[in-house]
């Protein structure tokens, strides 16, 4: 597997020196200071690319070129954002950036109520915690008909959250929410949000999958022919949040995406972490089904509670086997290396890590994003990765 790293450009404490020294090759990376639905310069792709290879290392995928409001909700000016979006498919293409992640969430991004979540062992985690979701939702944002989304139990347990809350803990659970992270359009106050929701609870499930098919039918066939594999990412968390519809949380949405264009540029970005804090997706499984289409991963892995709360645990500890996955990943490269083709290495990465040691200071750290955690996780799962390479070159002599 390629090894690769998240970087969120210039701006990012973390130099690229630094990633060569964690013992990554290649870069994900994004044009953050592009405003979603417009063109991505070749010049500016260029330049970006320039700097990534003078730092020896590979530009390997864009994570992401963001999927405007409008194409999500199907209004009048989709199709010129479909036409940008295109446009900005064929320029990375011309400059040799050959994998496009991107995502279908409506309104928010990937979605955790605490960002310092303490551990045991004093490092922090992301966390995504159902009650102070619900009281944030009900209480907080005071979302109409909120109450019906959850159950009575569900609801007691967020009065009681709401009330011990004070001023300064309501900002900090909302930020937490909706405060847009690198990558994102940004956030929404909170009449803002309330709108965006009730145009998506209306839209429907089906409203939003009829977008997403047009979406696909139009940029499909372009980065099929500019030679670009599209690989989307499952919803964070893989279910519905303030009630609206998310349409990329379970195996059988991945095949009705697959359905909508049957082509290998369109594919999948198998998120262990996302999919994984659903107890029915089998990753492995998925691994093994989607395997020509998984055109990137991001490993990590969660520990699940029975209310649909999660954290973000060891990449190698929590619910979901990542062995197993890395294994069927690998023997998915081996199908296509004896299949010759041009290219048989998937990109990976180590997705978040907790924040410790002398980052616990926050100094400039992306959550999520710190160094030290992203590096003990990359050096585990390259020891998984080495060990089942080794036992396979010995089962095959």
């Amino acid at each position: 597997m390629e090894q690769c790293w998240r970087w969120f450009g210039p701006g990012d404490p973390i130099s690229l020196a630094k990633i060569a020294q964690a013992g990554a090759t290649g870069i994900v990376n994004a044009l953050h200071e592009i405003p979603t639905g417009e063109v991505w310069p070749v010049s500016a792709i260029m330049d970006r690319n320039s700097v990534i290879e003078d730092a020896g290392l590979k530009w390997s995928v864009v994570e992401s070129v963001p999927v405007h409001a409008d194409i999500q909700k199907g209004n009048a000016d989709r199709d010129q954002k479909i036409d940008a979006y295109k446009q900005t498919i064929r320029n990375l293409a011309e400059v040799g950036v050959g994998v496009i992640c991107y995502n279908f969430m409506p309104i928010v991004d990937w979605t955790r109520t605490e960002l310092g979540f303490v551990l045991q062992n004093g490092a922090e985690a992301l966390r995504f915690d159902a009650a102070q979701f619900a009281a944030y939702d009900v209480h907080i944002l005071k979302r109409r008909d909120a109450t019906l989304d959850y159950d009575d139990d569900m609801l007691r347990r967020a009065e009681k959250i709401y009330s011990v809350l004070d001023e300064d803990g309501c900002t900090v659970l909302e930020k937490s929410i909706i405060a847009g992270l690198p990558g994102g359009e940004g956030s929404y106050g909170r009449e803002g949000l309330r709108s965006e929701i009730e145009i998506f609870r209306e839209l429907g499930e089906s409203g939003l999958r009829q977008n997403l098919e047009m979406f696909l039918s139009e940029i499909v066939p372009v980065a099929a022919e500019s030679g670009v594999a599209m690989a989307i990412h499952p919803d964070d968390p893989p279910f519905s949040l303030f009630g609206v519809p998310r349409i990329v949380s379970t195996a059988d949405d991945v095949r009705k995406i697959f359905s909508i264009e049957n082509s290998i540029a369109n594919g999948l970005t198998l998120c262990a972490g996302s999919f994984g804090a659903r107890g029915d997706n089998d990753l492995t499984q998925m691994a093994t089904e989607f395997g020509e289409r998984i055109h990137f991963v991001h490993l990590r892995n969660v520990t699940r509670e029975h209310d649909g709360s999660f954290y973000e645990s060891e990449h190698l500890d929590g619910d979901n086997d990542l062995i197993s996955l890395v294994s069927a990943l690998l023997q998915q490269e081996s199908v296509r290396s004896q299949a010759g083709g041009a290219v048989s290495e998937i990109p990976m990465r180590p997705d978040h890590g907790h924040t410790m040691g002398d980052e616990l200071e926050h100094c400039g750290v992306n959550p999520g994003y710190s160094y030290v955690g992203r590096l003990k996780g990359l050096a585990e799962l390259r020891g998984v990765i080495r060990t089942l390479e080794w036992q396979e070159r010995g089962a095959s002599r």
